[in-house]
């Protein structure tokens, strides 16, 4: 039986040494958390888009339930790019992550922001709303990648 990508990533995240608070043993342990950090949120975010997309039917409950997960998700991965090292552990992050961290990490600040308004939108059952506020989230998230990421 294939496990769900939700379980493995979680069971990844949870059992890495990278998972001690924020404490992490070596600059590789920080990119494996924060990949698996921005696993869970491309999963959750591709759910969302799926739905609004018309791929699959729309479910306000399920909407529900992913935009509660990205609020918490998308506190994840910052920590990971401060910690020592980082810069050298490998990953997509592109050098300009560590050259202008204070922009980067307000970026975050602004994705996980964004995730809340997305999640109260979800919170209306207003399928509208949910989709504006999920095109703030997804541009966000995009501008982010088109900086930062190789």
């Amino acid at each position: 039986m294939k496990k769900p990508l939700l379980t493995v990533v979680l069971v990844s995240l949870l059992s890495t040494s990278a998972f001690a608070g924020s404490a992490f043993t070596e600059a590789k342990d920080s990119v494996k958390y924060r990949q698996s950090a921005f696993q869970l949120i491309r999963h959750n975010m591709a759910d969302i888009a799926d739905m609004l997309k018309g791929d699959v039917s729309y479910d306000a409950e399920r909407v529900n339930k992913r935009a509660t997960a990205l609020a918490t998700l998308t506190t994840l991965p910052w920590e990971a790019f401060t910690v020592p090292g980082a810069e050298q552990g490998g990953g997509d992050a592109k050098a300009a992550v560590w050259k202008n961290l204070s922009d980067f990490q307000s970026r975050g600040e602004k994705l996980a922001t964004d995730a809340l308004a997305l999640k109260s939108a979800a919170d209306s059952m207003d399928q509208a709303e949910v989709r504006k506020a999920f095109g703030s989230f997804a541009r966000n998230c995009k501008a982010c990648h088109d900086e930062y990421k190789n």
